[in-house]
């Protein structure tokens, strides 16, 4: 593992416009937290799983054993993929946010 502690996430399309982003604080070593923005443009179905894939998929992040991620409230495609990949799943309202916390899946149990 790296002593990365901050990571920056991006989903471009084929033109190369930003769609989504994702910054990912590793600071702790059980959990890793991540706040999920998506642009106001239109964006491809599949977009925001994307993303949550990005993050889940980091080595640092998949080695941690819980997350905690910031979401747009109401972004039901983001938080249907992080409840497909991750377990124990508890979300709560703050202001325009959703916040989410959930186990991480082990390696062998993905996907």
């Amino acid at each position: 593992m790296t002593n990365r502690s901050r990571l920056e996430v991006a989903i471009d399309d084929a033109t190369g416009r930003l769609l989504a982003t994702a910054a990912v604080d590793l600071a702790d070593p059980l959990v890793a937290r991540a706040a999920l923005h998506v642009e106001t443009c239109r964006v491809p179905p599949g977009t925001r799983t994307r993303l949550v894939d990005a993050v889940l998929d980091i080595p640092e992040v998949a080695a941690r054993s819980r997350l905690q991620v910031a979401l747009p409230l109401g972004d039901t495609e983001i938080l249907e993929r992080v409840r497909e990949r991750c377990e124990c799943i508890q979300t709560r309202a703050a202001g325009v946010t959703c916040l989410v916390e959930a186990d991480i899946r082990p390696s062998e149990e993905r996907r």
